[in-house]
């Protein structure tokens, strides 16, 4: 069978996929089900609103158009990142104050639940602390200094400064003139956090339907009806989860966000030895640019090294050729290393940077738009989602009021007007300003 938007929805051919922790193959949807809470998509955001309602005891099913975590949610670069897309000072200019207060609040959140899940379900995925943001010129340090001081004014001291040697003590380059640590940061392997997550979501009764590409959505029923090309799903409340993904199935969610696809490649295993002299205390790292560098150890001690977007979500011809110089320029002792895996993923991009939250008619949930820091970002949604679902909307409602743009031309013109942005971004980074 040909998967709209997954080819055959097997997982993509990334250092992830071939590191998978075993998993079975879930059954197709077929014939007619009923349920209390169905949830389509089955990366983060969808896996962690389902978990977070059958632990309530809600009758829960979750379907899948390809495999779980086939999309961002398995391929993404495994850092653990508190914040949003668009900055505190940002949402405070834009939003007020309150408001500000509210996401301060929040950010820090989806990591604590990540942890918790890790914990409680004997979760497998190579989980390490510290998360590192790496500044390449003096201004991107007083930016760091800035944003630490700002993250202080709301209550949080999990940020620490590092003057070069510093540095050179987390990341051993000579590109950074210094950098930043968070504390409660860190990385793990993606696609197995999701994996763990499936197999909680089933330990207490929730039901999986996998290679099941959702091919309409009554939204409008007094019980949303979801339609696969072999069955259907009537449920009393609905939740939305496909973000990137989700194409044109509910045409009211399509012009909200943008597909943008990013590049990862892992080298061969380097040894103990060589990684610890790269990354000597294993933390993950991404610098502080518009168009970024990330990258961290894998367990196996392979550099996995991303960067680059792709608006449209488009995949480049070559992969490995667009990261390789700025990978040499970080680390030019990996002049003759060999590149075992490189892969492509889309992410959502809402055109504030801020995740987006609602609900279409009465029993319709969504949560999409994490525009790049939605490892994090996801699981906090999730559980908001069902918070709301569970009739505390405190949080829910916060969100949902959030203005939300789309992007100037609409689906015609975003894209251009999207590269023509990131051209200026880009040049700002070259110069420094």
């Amino acid at each position: 069978m040909t998967h709209p938007y997954a080819g055959n929805g097997e997982h993509t051919g990334s250092y992830y996929a071939a590191s998978a922790n075993p998993t079975p193959l879930r059954r197709a949807l077929s014939g007619i089900h009923e349920t209390d809470i169905c949830v389509v998509g089955a990366g983060y955001s969808g896996l962690s609103t389902a978990l977070h309602l059958a632990e309530k005891g809600y009758t829960v099913t979750l379907i899948e158009g390809a495999r779980i975590g086939w999309g961002a949610s398995g391929r993404n670069g495994g850092q653990v990142v508190n914040g949003l897309n668009a900055s505190l000072e940002t949402i405070e200019n834009r939003y007020g104050p309150d408001t500000a207060t509210f996401v301060a609040g929040l950010v820090c959140e989806g990591g604590e639940i990540i942890r918790e899940r890790i914990k409680t379900y004997n979760i497998n995925c190579d989980y390490k602390q510290g998360n590192v943001f790496a500044a390449l010129t003096p201004k991107h340090m007083k930016d760091l200094e800035a944003k630490r001081a700002l993250w202080a004014r709301f209550g949080m001291t999990n940020l620490d400064m590092l003057d070069p040697a510093q540095m050179r003590a987390q990341v051993n380059s000579p590109l950074y003139v210094g950098g930043m640590i968070d504390h409660l940061g860190g990385h793990l392997h993606p696609l197995n956090l999701a994996l763990g997550e499936a197999d909680a979501f089933e330990s207490l009764g929730g039901v999986i339907f996998e290679m099941s590409p959702v091919l309409s959505v009554d939204t409008e029923a007094a019980r949303p009806v979801v339609k696969t090309a072999e069955g259907e799903i009537n449920a009393r409340v609905l939740v939305l989860c496909g973000n990137a993904y989700l194409g044109n199935v509910v045409p009211t969610l399509t012009s909200r966000v943008m597909p943008v696809s990013t590049q990862i490649m892992a080298t061969e295993p380097l040894g103990p030895r060589l990684a610890r002299e790269l990354i000597p205390n294993d933390v993950c790292v991404e610098d502080v640019r518009y168009i970024l560098d990330y990258f961290r150890l894998s367990a196996d001690n392979r550099l996995l090294f991303g960067g680059g977007t792709v608006y449209g979500g488009a995949d480049p011809k070559d992969i490995k050729a667009k990261l390789w110089k700025n990978m040499i320029k970080v680390y030019p002792q990996l002049g003759n290393v060999k590149i075992d895996y490189a892969w492509s993923g889309n992410f959502a991009l809402s055109f504030s940077r801020v995740p987006q939250m609602g609900r279409i008619g009465a029993n319709t949930y969504f949560a999409h738009g994490y525009s790049g820091h939605g490892v994090t970002g996801s699981h906090t949604f999730g559980r908001i989602l069902s918070e709301a679902i569970n009739g505390d909307l405190t949080r829910f409602d916060t969100f949902a009021a959030l203005p939300w743009y789309p992007f100037p031309g609409g689906r015609t013109f975003r894209v251009p007007y999207s590269v023509i942005g990131s051209w200026w971004y880009e040049l700002r980074d070259r110069l420094g300003v």
